[in-house]
């Protein structure tokens, strides 16, 4: 009987699979070429966690120790087991600044950073600006022009424009305003807050 389904010439069911397998065995891919050189496996980064670890943070120049788990944010370590406040929890979702910090002198929202990720680095917090037992002239200027109502938000505002003026002493308006662009004030003091930064700045 003939492999064909139909009558007359015809490929074949045994000649159809004869040449699919030589055509899959063609398209076969290669062996790889050994890689010239091997790279050393790096070691696995130690485990921490679940549980609490111990943990050490320089915060505002002194070394604070205690035990949190590795899921803890820099916000939460500070207010919850350092009683370190002048970080507020506001939005606790990164958007509004009321909980910016330093570290190592960058601006970085302290809600959205884990307090392991903090280990070995300097964290500068509202509580620092003082300046010889008086206060900055940053939080100064924000008193003197009644830059804040409600205070959730005047933390991080200070913290990061002492940053940006640490950066930059000779910014301008501009520029404060624009190094300012991640926090928000809810109670809308932008006009007491510009009074300020023009007289940090030397502007007025």
């Amino acid at each position: 009987m003939s492999d064909t389904q139909g009558h007359g010439p015809g490929l074949s069911r045994r000649d159809f699979l004869r040449g699919s397998g030589a055509a899959a065995a063609a398209l076969a891919p290669l062996p790889l070429a050994p890689a010239a050189e091997e790279k050393a496996p790096t070691p696995d980064a130690p485990a921490m966690g679940p549980g609490a670890v111990k943990l050490t943070l320089n915060v505002n120049g002194a070394d604070m120790t205690t035990n949190v788990e590795p899921r803890v944010t820099l916000l939460d370590a500070l207010r919850n087991y350092l009683d370190v406040t002048g970080c507020k929890r506001v939005c606790d979702r990164g958007t509004c600044g009321a909980c910016t910090v330093m570290l190592d002198g960058k601006v970085v929202y302290s809600c959205t950073t884990l307090a392991v990720e903090a280990m070995g680095k300097k964290i500068r917090t509202a509580e620092s600006l003082m300046d010889g037992g008086k206060l900055d002239a940053v939080p100064a200027a924000f008193v003197k022009h009644d830059a804040q109502q409600c205070g959730f938000c005047t933390p991080g505002f200070v913290v990061a424009m002492r940053a940006a003026l640490d950066k930059n002493p000779n910014a301008t308006p501009a520029e404060i305003e624009e190094a300012l662009a991640g926090n928000i004030c809810r109670c809308g003091t932008y006009a007491q807050m510009r009074d300020a930064i023009a007289e940090l700045c030397k502007k007025k």
